[in-house]
Order: structure tokens, then sequence, then C-alpha cells
């Protein structure tokens, strides 16, 4: 993908023209033109050369992304800088200036009687001659108008600027011809036909037109310029300098570009940190709100990662660079932004084909309505105000403007609260799932395992099991271990080293403690070497049950108790699964784990469907799957979960924007917060709500707009529109559109009220409910073997099954008859009553 910026364009029809243009081009896949950004994004092979001569032919400008900035030496900041609004203000300004005298002597003495001059009071054509002059200068001043006019004209492919040229031209030439007239009649001493002549004169229709549309242009642009709010925003965030140390141990202040990988800088409480990095000495709290939204300072010491634009609010840290330039994770966000606003989403294309016509289209319009008009018998100075309205009153821009407008805004706001999105059709399509697939470990869970439970025997505190626990695991690797040393610190529980210490993979640990043995691990490999009472052998069955993973201790041949370590469910993961749900949304969970395991958190966390035991590339296989229901997002984080989030129509890499994640995700949360998923996309659907907002004011302001203009309505209403009024209304549709779209800024993404479900492609089966009695079930093994064969057999969906009241509750998907059912059952070596 290549991106180009463009110049010259200045309404839909413009971009229309240049992607034409450039689809013509040997080895052009794709093209987007934006003229929200003026940036064009090419697929392909192309060679640039050729791209760029193609934008020239068509009368435009363009230059690869990247070279203006090094030609002119500005920043990006430069680049999205607001240039027009200014440059038209003062067009409006002195446009005005000589709009007043002219509306004062045109419209203020003809209909009002204002005071003039008593030699112009009665000199009509002198009066008509100043007029001329006057609005001669504003469209002097509004050449802008007129010179891209004309050029689309020569090149045909008129544009919004032809259309203004077209209608003030008119006006200003027909007013020539009635002043001409006027003074051929004060010639012959007609004084009755220079009164008639000087009601032809619309110089002030002329000037007004360009006026009018400045003001709508101004709008528009100020409007424009803050939909980039948000890009330009995290542009400033980068710092200008960076203080590098050398190995002498001085420092030198240099600009952060000139920053290369390896080199060593320094980092002062209050600064912003220039370039991605490692700490290599030194300890402080960062603040990385700039890149995630949490308002919480994240401690960093040594070996630690920190971003560029994050700032050191504490210690003095010393970094090594690791990613500098466009490779550091600010550099990328502001990418993706760039990008997704470059892009057109698929909703876009109707308008698109509409506005690459539209100015043609409006133009013949205009000469049938002045045509039919002269017909009927109508005189040529009303026919010719009926065809300048058309002209003036027809906006392709807003047309061009309601889909990259609201895609702006949106990507922006997602930007600011730590949601990236890769490009226009995807912000598009992430409102439009009907299926969300999770991965289990670090999405719906922390991804650390956590101690949960400690049981200690009869005779042993809690504190004594973690202690003979602690003395083990202090020495291992194991992310269990781990979890355990945490406890202990957490509870300020300190022990010594065990001796003799072995690591048995697979099974657990041992050692000696003041010459007693100590073993601990699974139950299997603790009770090789120890008896465990039947209680706590329950008890450890029990965990395992609810998705805890049991660790048996013993100390001196006795059995001292179990500590159960889980991966525990983040804190938003149930409130995020109901707000899906919440949306008509189905959730599932894949995870390789054990159906057991994953059914508990699953049960917990209130998922539609859990699908466990699967590796890494079966879970591609299961998003094919979910597929039945319609469009399907996939959640991971984005390293093992790399072909499921490729086979999802939207993937979503949750994981502080990981190289991987940025890398194979579709949309990557900055935030690890799976609460940020629903956010995604009540962002995308009130983006895409108000694109066909946009498109529905665009398309109807048109199709009501251009009959009234071209006089439909005088017979039925009387409705007769001055071309003024014409030129008010072009200027006004286009700032609305804008405006509209600027209310995405106010939305609260992460407020579910107003979340409405969304259609599901297929129903859903009609579910049906079977109770088993079932004889010889003995303890939890038995229920879990006996779930196990009923949820094998196909139109099982779940089973529920309890030794203690010795029943199976089972859900059927399908039919499956009593005598499967019993034989499945009674094959395991049980009795169904």
């Amino acid at each position: 993908m290549q991106k180009y910026n463009i110049t010259g364009m200045s309404c839909a029809a413009c971009s229309a023209a240049v992607e034409k243009a450039v689809k013509t081009v040997e080895g052009v896949s794709s093209c987007s033109v934006s003229l929200l950004t003026n940036s064009m994004v090419v697929e392909g092979v192309a060679d640039p050369t050729s791209v760029i001569d193609a934008v020239e032919r068509a009368g435009y400008g363009a230059t690869v992304d990247g070279d203006r900035r090094t030609e002119t030496g500005s920043s990006e900041k430069d680049i999205l800088k607001d240039r027009e609004t200014p440059a038209l203000k003062r067009r409006l300004l002195a446009s005005l200036g000589f709009l007043a005298i002219l509306m004062y002597i045109s419209m203020g003495h003809m209909m009002w009687g204002f005071p003039v001059p008593r030699w112009l009071e009665a000199d009509h054509v002198s009066m008509g001659i100043l007029q001329l002059i006057l609005c001669a200068a504003v469209m002097v001043i509004n050449q802008k108008f007129f010179v891209n006019g004309v050029k689309g004209f020569l090149r045909r492919s008129p544009n919004m600027d032809s259309l203004v040229a077209l209608g003030s031209s008119s006006a200003f030439v027909y007013s020539v011809y009635s002043l001409i007239r006027m003074s051929v009649a004060r010639q012959s001493g007609d004084l009755s036909a220079v009164a008639d002549w000087m009601h032809e004169l619309y110089f002030e229709s002329a000037a007004m037109i360009l006026a009018l549309i400045t003001v709508g242009k101004m709008l528009e642009a100020r409007s424009k310029g803050k939909t980039t709010d948000a890009l330009k925003s995290l542009m400033k965030l980068a710092p200008d300098t960076a203080v590098l140390i050398a190995d002498d141990g001085s420092e030198t202040v240099v600009p952060a570009k000139q920053v290369k990988v390896g080199d060593v800088f320094a980092v002062r409480p209050g600064e912003r940190i220039p370039v991605d990095g490692v700490v290599i000495s030194g300890s402080s709290a960062v603040d990385e709100s700039a890149l995630t939204g949490e308002a919480i300072p994240v401690d960093k010491s040594e070996g630690d990662q920190v971003s560029a634009a994050t700032v050191n609010r504490m210690g003095f840290m010393k970094c090594r660079a690791v990613r500098v330039g466009e490779d550091t994770a600010l550099s990328r966000i502001i990418k993706m932004v760039s990008d997704t606003a470059a892009t057109k989403a698929p909703v876009a294309k109707a308008a698109d084909k509409v506005a690459g016509v539209f100015v043609p289209a409006v133009t013949i319009i205009a000469v049938m309505t002045a045509i039919i008009w002269l017909l009927i018998g109508e005189s040529v100075g009303f026919a010719v105000a009926r065809g300048i309205s058309v002209l003036v009153i027809s906006c392709p821009c807003a047309l061009g403007l309601a889909t990259p407008v609201a895609i702006m805004v949106g990507s922006g706001v997602g930007a600011k609260n730590g949601i990236l999105y890769k490009n226009a059709p995807v912000l598009e399509i992430t409102g439009k799932v009907n299926a969300v697939a999770l991965d289990k470990t670090g999405t719906i869970t922390k991804g650390e395992p956590e101690v949960t439970d400690v049981y200690a025997c009869d005779g042993v505190s809690e504190t004594d099991v973690l202690r003979t626990a602690l003395s083990l695991e202090m020495m291992s690797e194991h992310p269990l271990g781990r979890a355990i040393v945490t406890e202990c610190e957490k509870r300020r529980i300190s022990a010594h080293r065990a001796e003799d210490f072995i690591i048995s993979p697979g099974g657990g640990v041992s050692g000696k403690i003041s010459g007693e043995p100590v073993i601990g691990g699974s139950y299997d490999f603790v009770s090789a070497s120890v008896n465990i009472p039947e209680e706590m052998k329950k008890d450890g069955e029990m965990f395992s049950m609810s998705g805890k993973t049991p660790l048996f201790f013993a100390l001196d041949g006795r059995c001292v108790g179990i500590i159960a370590v889980a991966d525990t469910v983040r804190d938003d993961s149930i409130s995020a699964i109901a707000e899906l749900k919440n949306m008509g949304i189905r959730v599932v969970m894949l995870t390789g784990d054990n159906k057991c395991t994953a059914e508990a958190i699953g049960e917990k966390c209130g998922v539609d469907e859990v699908i466990a035991g699967l590796l890494p590339d079966k879970k591609a296989s299961a998003i094919e799957a979910l597929k039945k229901y319609g469009k399907v997002t996939m959640v991971g984080d984005g390293i093992n979960d790399a072909p499921a989030l490729a086979a999802a129509d939207v993937g979503i890499a949750i994981g502080a924007g990981t190289d991987v994640a940025i890398d194979s995700a579709d949309i990557v949360l900055m935030n690890s917060r799976l609460s940020d998923v629903p956010a995604a996309i009540r962002l995308s659907r009130k983006t895409l709500r108000n694109i066909h907002q946009n498109l529905f004011w665009a398309f109807a302001y048109n199709a009501i707009g251009i009959p009234l203009a071209a006089g439909a309505f005088i017979g039925l209403f009387g409705w007769e529109m001055n071309p003024m009024f014409g030129a008010a209304a072009m200027s006004i549709s286009s700032f609305l559109v804008v405006t509209n779209a600027l209310r995405l800024n106010f939305s609260k993404i992460h407020d579910p009220h107003g979340d409405k479900k969304i259609k599901s492609r297929i129903k859903e089966t009609k579910k049906m409910e079977k109770v088993m009695k079932i004889e010889g079930m003995m303890c939890p093994h038995c229920e879990a073997r006996v779930k196990k064969t009923l949820e094998g057999i196909d139109g099982v969906e779940t089973a529920v099954c309890s030794y203690e009241a010795g029943t199976a509750v089972i859900t059927l998907s399908a039919d499956v008859s009593d005598d499967i059912l019993k034989k499945a059952v009674e094959d395991q070596g049980y009795t169904v009553l």
C-alpha cells in the first residue's frame, strides 16, 4: 500500500476524477481518495511516477507521502495545520467590503429607498456600471472558483467550482447584456425600457453567490480542521528533543528524530520519553495515558519497556533506545489513525458513484430548466434565474464529505480511548458483527495464575501450609510456583529454602526442610509418596471442577494442605460479556484448556458457548464454523491467536499494543481491557449511524433543493427561489454534514445505555431438556465421566450431572432418542433407571 498527498481538490467530483484517473494506471489494483485529508491510498504494483503522472493529467497535484516533508522540511504537524480557513477568511472579509456597497445600491436603494448621491439617483446606467465594477471586484477576489471551474470543464471533469463559476458568470453575463440594453434604451430616450432593464440586473446575485459559497467553504474548512484534532493531539505528544548520554557520562541535547537504536538517553521527572526503549538504570512511575488512556502511572524499573510520548512522573531513568522514528508505538498509532481516514468505507460507494456524474447532470438540468421556462413563455431573466438557482443550490460536497468526516472523527474518538482501527472498512464492519469469539487466557482471564484458596489439614494453619509451599516454590520457575511466592509476599510470610531441591517435570517439586522430606505438586505426584485423606482428595476434585489447579503439599510424610491456583477472571470480563450479549451478540469462549476448567470459567462469565481443547491452528476452524451466525470478531492477544485473528471478519488484539498485535489485528486495544471490545463495537455502530444520517441529508437536500430551485413548486405552492438563497442553502449543507459528524466527539462509548440488539443471521435452534435418573455414580469422577460421555453425542449441548442426586440434566439442540442416551451411559457401567 502506497499513500500519496493530493493537491487541488475542492469537492467530491474532484476526488472522483482523481480516483478514476489513477485506476486506469497499469498495476493499480485499487485506489481510494480522501477529500477530507487530501490523501490517496493505492494498492498494487504500479510505479509511483506513473500514478503521479495520471493525477497531474487529471489536473491535480500529487506527491508520495513523506516526500513533501523531506522537500519542505516541514513536520507532520505542519502538514495537518489548517491553512485553508485563514485564507478563506481573508477572501471573505475582502468580498464583504465590496458586497456591502453593492447590496446597498442594488437592494437597499432600489427596494427600500436608501439614500444615494443625487447625481447617481437619476442615472440608472451609471448605477448599473457601478454595480458591474463592484461585482467584478468580488469575482477577482474569488477568482479561484473560476480558475478551478474552467480547468474542470477543460479536462472534462467538472466539479463544484465549475457549478459556482457557471452560476455566477451566467448572472454576470446576463446582467452585462441587460446593462447594454439599458444604455441603448437611454440613447433612444425610452426611459420606461431603462427602468424595466434595471430590474433585470443580477450583479448582486453574482457577487452574493461567491460570498455565500466562501462562507460555507470557510465553515466547512474550520469544521474539517476539527475532525483531525485527535490526530494533531497525538502528533503533539512526541517531544522534539532527547538528552543522549555518551560513554563518558556527558549529556547532549539532540533532536528526537536523530536518536538511533542503541543510543542511551536520560529522562528526568516531568519529561516525555522521546523514543521506545528499555530502562537500564533508575526507576520511576510513568504516565502512559497518552497511549493507553489509563490515568494511573505505571511503575518502571530496570529491564522494563518504556514508550515514546509517555511522561516520567517521578525518578531519573537511563534508557536504551529500542525503536525510533516511524517504528515507535506512537508513530504506528498515528499511521493507523491516518490510514483509517485515507481509506474508504464500503458504505461510501453509492455516494462516490453519484458524485462522479453529479456535476454534468446538474449542468444539464440547469440548461434544460432555463429552456423549459423560455418555452413556457417566461422572460429571459426569469429563466436564467431558475437555471442559476439550480447550479448554485446543488452540492456534491455534502455527498463527498458524508462518509470521510464521520470516519475521521470516529477513528479519532477511538484513538483517544485506546481503540485503534486499521482502516475505514474495519470501522464500518465492526458494528455489524453477530458473534464474538474470546480467547480465554489473557483475554477473559488475566493470564497470570493467582492463589485462590488455601485448605489446611487438621492441626495445621494456612500460614504453615503457605510456608511449607514457599520453601519449595521459591526456587521454582513454574508459573504456579511464582503465584504461591507472590501470595506469600502479600501475606509477608517468609521461609528457609528447602535443601536437596528436585524438580519432577509434569509432577511437582521435592526437597528437605531441616532434614525432613517435603513434597508438593499434583495429586498423583504427591499421593505416590504420601497417603492423602479421602476427604482432601474430594476437595481437590472440587477445585478441579471449578476450573482451579489443586497443589498438594506434604511434610515429613503427612499431608499438610492444598493450595488452589487459578488464572483469575479480569475485573471487567463479566460486565463486558454481559454488554456484548445485551447488544444481541453471541459470545463464544475459545481455549486450549481442558473442558472442565473452560466450562467453569465460561459459566462464571456467562458466555453462550465454550469450545475447549483447541490448538492455535484449530481456533481458525472454529471461527469459520461460527460464521453461520453472521459476521465474527475474534479477540485475542495477537501472538498465539494470529491464525484465528486472520480468519475472523474482524480481528481484535488485546494487550497493550504489542508488535505482533499491531501487525496481525484489524483493531488494537491499547488498554488490555475487555470492556473496550463492546466499546469498539458501540463506536462503530454510532459512526455508521452518523454516516447514514449524513448520506440521507446529502441525498435529501439535493433531491428537494434542485426541483425547488428549478421552479417545480411554483405552480403548486408559488415557491420561487432567488439564486442568492440557493447559494446560501448550498453553503450551509456541507457545514451541517461536518457538524453532525463532530457530534461523535461527545459519544460515551463505554456507556451501555441505548444499546440495541442486532438481528442474527440464523434463528436460534429450539432447545429441549431431558432428565435421566442414573444409578451407580459415586463421586465427582463419575459425574465427569458421564458428562463427557453424554456431551460426546451429536445433538447434546450440555449435560449437568450430580452423583448426590443421581441425575443428569441434558440440554439438546437436536432430537436425540432416549435409547441412544441410555446406551451411551450404560456402556460406561452405570444403570439408567
